[in-house]
């Protein structure tokens, strides 16, 4: 049995007037905590392992991303941080060069941003049939919510200029026809093309899944979340349950419109973990993107058409539906909303469906992503028990762009972490991934600093303290999963679950706190990722 006393270094333990100087782990928890000396006589047999002045803190835990889509990316063609039409053909030549892609194959790409791109626009069919004439290509916008095809790929996915919009989504038009543009967004894209790509082998995803939970090891993280599970991914993950190839605890959420058979067909995993896999509850959409402009609002955008708002998903009554279904079952439900309105139709449904059927158990619900919500819809979510996820790393990736989409008061108060706290809203902080990598303290840095690309300051008022930051990311996070009895500081009776850091972000300069590095990873006891 692993036993290891840790000391000599700050030791953040997330407990409040916790103050130990050493820690003691024994069998995959955490046994004790007090002085070095202390610990030694009660376990003389213990290894001694010198923090030589580095910081050790619970792990990190990951409120929210799709770990399974992750992984998948991991055999994309990468389009992160290109900055033109000319170089994402660059990069999709160069893919196909180097995996001998023969005509006809599917080359699927992700990462894009037309936010950064010199042309300040998608891209369209025109630009990617010069890519690969003889192939069928679909590329993903960074945030998932949109992406385009070159002309071939819409012709595999049977969209011509007859295809309706889907509900919640629209087919672009090349300008004064019905002809596709290429460009799909939303459920045009997630239903009608990104569904129905060809999908690696299972064997091939399974590696794909062990180098993802390197990377999220890397970042500090020993839980991970798939949050927004179908049969596929639910395959992938049992695949890795059995064989024992998950190393992280990964919480799946599953789609509660598109894949409920996934909940009912697996009971024993249901909020219990076997070989590090649980299922945590559902998941559902409630709009889109607020950089892509589908995020759903309250007002309308700046910029283009003056009464354009962005748009739902589905209606009230839809919505209210799937409330009701996770509070008759007794299942937590996250629902993304980045946009206000979508979170007024998440309050209100859930609100409605626990009026309808009794006050609920502490249910926990969770509002992913939080961009534009306000204060008076904090306040409510306080009063319902709401879990307030926040994509803080906005307010530096896209804090320009939403400036520019929604003024200086809504784009300076996008991810209101402060008003959260204000309001006494549990929150939490989380990078989307595949969005953005899993790097949880670039998101602590975003927290705390809330500056742009630009540098542009947002709104101070937001800003939270870097303990404040932390507890999005340790104890926060243990409690949005229900686990805060075993996960989320360092107390007695928890998991092992470790990070160390090189440096203590309670002490440094909080505008270097992305220079911290992450130096070990340790789940129940055992590293499971070591720096260099």
């Amino acid at each position: 049995m692993n036993k290891t006393i840790y000391f000599g270094g700050p030791i953040i333990t997330m407990e409040p007037d916790s103050t130990p100087s050493a820690l003691l782990v024994e069998g995959g928890k955490i046994r004790k905590l007090g002085e070095k000396e202390e610990l030694l006589a009660l376990c003389p047999d213990a290894q001694l392992y010198d923090l030589k002045g580095h910081t050790l803190l619970p792990a990190f835990i990951d409120p929210h991303s799709h770990i399974t889509s992750f992984a998948n990316t991991l055999g994309l063609v990468d389009l992160d941080d290109v900055g033109s039409f000319d170089e994402i053909a660059q990069r999709i030549d160069a893919y196909r060069k180097e995996r001998n892609i023969q005509p006809g194959q599917w080359i699927i790409g992700r990462g894009y941003d037309h936010n950064t791109l010199e042309e300040g626009r998608h891209p369209d069919k025109f630009s990617l049939d010069k890519a690969a004439p003889q192939n069928p290509v679909l590329i993903a916008h960074r945030s998932g919510h949109m992406g385009v095809a070159n002309s071939l790929g819409l012709q595999e996915l049977g969209i011509d200029a007859s295809t309706e919009n889907p509900s919640g989504g629209m087919i672009g038009r090349v300008e004064g026809s019905k002809e596709p543009s290429g460009y799909l967004e939303e459920n045009a894209f997630i239903v009608l093309a990104s569904s129905r790509m060809p999908r690696p082998s299972l064997e091939q995803l399974m590696d794909q899944m062990e180098e993802a939970q390197n990377i999220y090891a890397s970042f500090g993280i020993t839980t991970a979340q798939d949050g927004a599970t179908r049969a596929a991914e639910w395959k992938l993950l049992e695949s890795l349950a059995q064989q024992g190839r998950l190393k992280l605890d990964t919480i799946a959420y599953v789609d509660l419109k598109n894949a409920k058979e996934v909940m009912e067909g697996n009971p024993s995993y249901i909020e219990q973990y076997h070989n590090h896999l649980k299922i945590g509850g559902y998941k559902i959409f409630l709009d889109g993107s607020p950089q892509g402009r589908t995020a759903w609002m309250t007002k309308p955008y700046l910029g283009g058409d003056a009464d354009y708002k962005g748009y739902p998903i589905y209606d009230d009554a839809t919505v209210e539906g799937f409330m009701e279904t996770a509070l008759k079952e007794g299942r937590q439900i996250l629902a993304h909303c980045n946009g206000d309105a979508a979170s007024d139709q998440m309050i209100h449904a859930y609100k409605a469906a626990a009026q309808k059927l009794g006050e609920p158990a502490d249910g926990r619900p969770v509002m992913i992503h939080c961009q534009l919500t306000r204060g008076d819809q904090l306040a409510e979510m306080a009063k319902l028990g709401m879990v307030a996820s926040i994509y803080v790393a906005h307010t530096y990736y896209w804090g320009d762009v939403h400036l520019k989409n929604f003024g200086e008061e809504r784009g300076g108060h996008v991810s209101p972490a402060g008003s959260a706290i204000r309001n006494h809203v549990v929150y939490t902080f989380h990078q989307d991934t595949p969005v953005l990598l899993p790097d949880m303290i670039t998101t602590l840095w975003c927290a705390v600093n809330r500056v742009t690309r630009a540098g542009v300051p947002l709104a101070e008022e937001e800003k939270v303290s870097v303990y404040d930051a932390l507890k999005g990311i340790t104890c926060n996070a243990a409690y949005q999963y229900f686990e805060e009895d075993r996960k989320g500081s360092l107390k007695e009776g928890k998991l092992a679950d470790l990070v160390i850091l090189d440096q203590n972000p309670l002490e440094i300069d909080p505008k270097d706190l992305r220079s911290i590095q992450v130096l070990s990873t340790i789940k129940e006891g055992e590293p499971i990722y070591t720096k260099a």
